[in-house]
């Protein structure tokens, strides 16, 4: 019952009234972000991993407005961090350190010797850095290592982490190495870390870099947990396929179960995209109407510089009409303000576009405003959370003198 109440009570999304008010409010361009959605996202992984031995961790290089951050410990998760500063972020935000994840890749050494003076999980990812890390720290401090599987997976090349050409981890090809550090080292390894990219829509591919862990696993008497990063597809058109969190749940804890190695180890995922790319909305205006043999153009005060995802990674968002959505469906192909190739949408049927009409860009909460950029001196947007059906600024949008931060001038 308490389950059904939840659903009951909270908003999957945002209506196009909500939207309007903010943009009307706020101005545009902006990002605006449901919390129910990103709690409602959140339930939908704890209840499918019905269990005591199952942890999330919020990969939050998708999105680390210190409000979201907040707001994610607030719910009862963890979350992963990608660098030092993220890991300052998440402290800053009130996590315990026993509850930040840090996983980075090709740094120097001083980045690690700083988390672990902050006492966060770490988790280190060549064997050059765990040998120094043995030299100075021995056993006295527990430790995860992130290992390639050499599995290709995820919705585009840019996105997979796992394969055999990729920079990200320890190829398990190495664990002869790895282990004699460790061994020469006593270095205390708790946690056996993968992740093999994203928008993955398959549990196989789970199912996959866990058969290779489990033939590993016995090596490390000492494990406590296996991480199996994060990568959960969600749905960016009508009829796109999104992983199925309850047939992954079932699956994984099957297999952990059922092998004596791993059955009393902890589970780990670092779920980013899957809590906050639904619960994201970018609202763009549009400057102007361009109407060419090729195409009708509909050029908006935005770009790549605010949302680069789609020349980035060929990623498709669903864009609306919210000024006419009761418009004559024509094509027409968005493109942004920036001095390069900036096209959102190419030949896109949508309600009639009109000069001001407003538009918006779903499943923009993960790595919209995260990978902004002041490209061509334009300003970064404004950053909204609406909570408990309230609109809040949580950013503020930049002005001139956000240019001029951090440099000198004669």
């Amino acid at each position: 019952m308490k389950t059904a109440f939840f659903y009951f009570r909270m908003t999957e999304q945002l209506s196009r009234e909500q939207l309007l008010q903010s943009a009307n409010e706020f101005g545009t361009p902006l990002y605006i972000y449901n919390a129910d959605k990103i709690e409602i996202q959140y339930k939908r992984l704890t209840s499918a991993f019905n269990n005591n031995k199952t942890r999330f961790f919020y990969a939050c290089k998708a999105l680390t407005n210190i409000n979201i951050l907040k707001f994610i410990k607030s719910i009862g998760c963890s979350v992963d961090c990608s660098s030092i500063n993220e890991v300052k972020l998440a402290l800053f935000a009130g996590f315990e350190p026993s509850n930040v994840l840090y996983t980075s890749n090709g740094i120097g050494f001083e980045e690690i010797e700083e988390a672990q003076l902050l006492g966060v999980i770490i988790n280190i990812d060549s064997l050059s850095n765990l040998k120094k890390f043995g030299k100075k720290y021995g056993n006295s401090y527990p430790v995860g290592v992130r290992l390639r599987p050499n599995i290709m997976a995820g919705g585009n090349l840019k996105i997979a982490t796992g394969h055999d050409k990729s920079k990200f981890g320890i190829p398990v090809e190495q664990l002869g190495d790895l282990l004699q550090i460790i061994t020469h080292y006593q270095i205390n390894i708790t946690n056996l870390h993968m992740h093999t990219g994203s928008d993955i829509k398959d549990a196989d591919v789970f199912l996959q870099g866990i058969e290779v862990l489990f033939d590993i696993v016995p090596h490390f008497p000492k494990l406590k947990s296996i991480d199996l990063g994060g990568g959960f597809k969600v749905g960016y058109k009508e009829g796109d396929t999104a992983i199925d969190i309850d047939n992954l749940a079932a699956r994984v804890m099957a297999a952990f179960d059922n092998n004596e190695h791993t059955k009393n180890l902890e589970i780990w995922f670092e779920p980013g995209k899957f809590m906050v790319s639904e619960c994201g909305y970018f609202i763009t205006k549009v400057n102007v109407i361009k109407e060419t043999a090729a195409a009708t153009f509909a050029g908006v005060n935005s770009g790549f510089n605010h949302l680069i995802r789609p020349m980035f990674y060929d990623a498709y968002h669903r864009i609306e009409n919210l000024s006419n959505p009761d418009g004559e469906i024509k094509e027409f192909s968005i493109t942004g303000y920036i001095c390069e190739t900036d096209t959102f949408a190419w030949q896109r049927p949508m309600n009639e576009v009109r000069e001001d009409d407003l538009l918006v860009f779903y499943n923009a909460g993960a790595y919209g405003f995260e990978m902004s950029s002041n490209y061509n001196s334009r300003y970064k947007p404004a950053e909204v959370m609406v909570k408990n059906g309230e609109p809040k600024l949580i950013r503020k949008r930049d002005e001139f003198e956000d240019l001029l931060s951090g440099q000198i001038i004669d």
